[in-house]
């Protein structure tokens, strides 16, 4: 699939608050790279997942 329709979709989702869906999409995403040999894609994807993860933490931690 194409990593820009892919980011874009996970961005939806988190857009919306529903976090959970765009980790689930962009583990698959990661998986796919994985299993293509594609590191670039791979490392893109691991970097929205950050990416997710920074977002929840600035939604629901301690301040």
């Amino acid at each position: 699939m194409d990593i820009e329709a892919e980011t874009k979709t996970i961005q939806e989702f988190v857009d919306k608050g529903n976090f959970h869906a765009a980790m689930n999409i962009a583990i698959s995403a990661l998986n796919d790279r994985r299993r293509n040999d594609d590191q670039k894609g791979t490392d893109h994807f691991l970097d929205v997942i950050r990416g997710i993860a920074d977002t929840m933490a600035q939604a629901f931690g301690s301040r």
